[in-house]
């Protein structure tokens, strides 16, 4: 996808992976519309981009409509939507509240069918366009304590695969990065630090970068870091020897 001259709009643009984003599409001549729930880390990323801020929380009702909308109204269009905005909780299960459960499937699933559903119709009539989400490991291998975040992500991952073959030949293009552990805030706001000794958390600007590399060159998906592919192969086609090492060795 041509990005330079493209209207790009980014959830989550507040921190972590869309702040980083956010910086290299607008490297590359995106104009930007930024989307996330800090007011004010938003409006300094606006002055630093020269993009418009619209500060939303995705979990409210018609929350999500009300940002596109607004969107199109402050730009006329949407040809680039990155669906990066999430949030995670670590904990069992049977330890949520349904409230905890409904923000979570919110966030990470209801809000980006919802501004999909809303911008890719103009991409459609375009001809042209671009739908990244950025998904999770999780979403792909399952994690201990967080069993909602996982599905909600690998719902994520069903909807793309599936609005893909959807869009075949429409001219808009469906796009998916898979990361694992990144350095960002989420930890901390999810309720428990990361403490494994491996794998390392990656920078989110790597992670922004293979980010916007997918979206350069249209890739239908990308793992960051690639050996990520490795697990997913292995619960594929050995999911009993997989779950085996994941419960030795698994864990958020």
């Amino acid at each position: 996808m041509r990005v330079r001259g493209a209207v790009a709009l980014v959830t989550g643009a507040s921190s972590g992976i869309g702040w980083a984003t956010a910086l290299r599409l607008a490297e590359l001549g995106a104009r930007l519309i930024l989307t996330g729930r800090d007011t004010e880390r938003l409006a300094m990323l606006a002055t630093m981009t020269g993009g418009t801020p619209l500060a939303t929380d995705l979990s409210e009702p018609g929350a999500v409509t009300r940002l596109a909308r607004a969107a199109l109204d402050a730009a006329g269009r949407v040809d680039l939507l990155v669906n990066n905005a999430g949030e995670g909780h670590a904990g069992r299960f049977t330890a949520m509240s349904s409230e905890q459960v409904a923000r979570l499937v919110a966030v990470n699933l209801s809000a980006p069918i919802e501004l999909t559903r809303v911008l890719l119709p103009g991409m459609v009539s375009r001809g042209t366009g671009h739908v990244a989400f950025v998904t999770s490991i999780a979403g792909r291998t399952g994690v201990a304590g967080e069993a909602v975040y996982s599905a909600a992500k690998a719902g994520v991952d069903a909807f793309a695969e599936s609005l893909r073959f959807e869009l075949a030949g429409s001219g808009v293009r469906v796009g998916v990065l898979v990361p694992g552990v990144v350095r960002t805030a989420f930890f901390d706001r999810r309720g428990a630090a990361y403490q494994r000794q491996r794998p390392r958390p990656l920078p989110a600007a790597r992670v922004a970068d293979a980010l916007v590399r997918s979206i350069v060159t249209e890739r239908d998906e990308s793992f960051t870091p690639s050996w990520l592919r490795l697990p997913v192969a292995i619960r594929a086609v050995a999911p009993a020897t997989y779950r085996r090492l994941a419960g030795r060795f698994g864990g958020s």
